[in-house]
């Protein structure tokens, strides 16, 4: 059983047992996260495609660690100009564990 699931404006296929690192959901660790938009799912054979959303299906997610990527530079510098910018950023993240998918 696998399910398709769109949350921060991306897309992951997963299934139960799963640990998905997502962008930030705010809550704190242990809390039941559920995830309603879910593009596809299937179960025992039989596919169920959305238009946009399979509806009643849903995914129960924990939150296992919420935290920070590693950190991008970004450096900016123009010629002959004397200008120079640096800087860094570290986009945060949850990590869920996928409990379970309902139909």
């Amino acid at each position: 059983m696998y399910a398709v699931v769109a949350t921060g404006g991306k897309q992951y296929k997963v299934e139960e047992g799963d640990f998905v690192f997502v962008e930030k959901i705010e809550g704190e660790v242990d809390d039941v996260v559920t995830l309603d938009k879910v593009l596809l799912a299937s179960v025992n054979d039989e596919v169920k495609v959305g238009a946009p959303y399979v509806e009643g299906a849903k995914v129960e997610a924990k939150i296992v660690k919420q935290g920070k990527g590693e950190k991008v530079r970004i450096i900016k510098h123009k010629a002959k100009k004397g200008y120079r910018k640096r800087q860094g950023h570290r986009q945060p993240f949850t990590q869920l564990s996928i409990e379970k998918i309902s139909i």
